[in-house]
């Protein structure tokens, strides 16, 4: 009954654009304020012991994965590629919002860090790094004579 001046697929493409203009920016508002900074998500925390990061990238071939640390500078570097094919030309996609391309992320870690003792491990999607506290730094217990 209605018709629309303009077709579907430019509403789709403003869409699109609208996106990527706040991923630019980084407007998109969160619970905590401004949005979230990029792919992969990052959950950091720390013990008495040892820093712990979590990275999560599903679909990312651990071989690709590129962890630096230099000059207290964690770097988490990588590429997830595509889930669809370029192979059918004729086929159009309508939604894509999985994060797809090249991606950095850098962690200033605390000056107590211990940068000759880091691991990292990556299982069902997770890249966990764990930086070790230098001994100096941990708490200890004195004895009182």
């Amino acid at each position: 009954m209605y018709r629309s001046l303009f077709p579907r697929d430019m509403f789709a493409e403003m869409d699109r654009l609208h996106r990527e203009m706040q991923q630019a920016f980084d407007l998109s508002p969160t619970i905590r304020g401004f949005g979230r900074t990029g792919f992969p998500a990052l959950n950091v925390g720390s013990t008495p012991q040892a820093i712990e990061i979590y990275a999560f990238a599903p679909g990312v071939d651990p071989a690709t994965l590129d962890v630096q640390l230099e000059r207290g500078l964690l770097t988490i570097a990588g590429e997830r590629k595509g889930s669809l094919g370029d192979s059918d030309e004729a086929a159009a996609v309508h939604i894509n919002e999985r994060f797809e391309g090249a991606f950095r992320r850098v962690i200033t870690l605390p000056e107590d860090a211990d940068t000759d003792a880091v691991q990292a491990r990556y299982r069902d999607g997770i890249l966990q790094i764990t930086v070790q506290r230098q001994a100096a730094a941990q708490p200890r217990r004195i004895s009182v004579n």
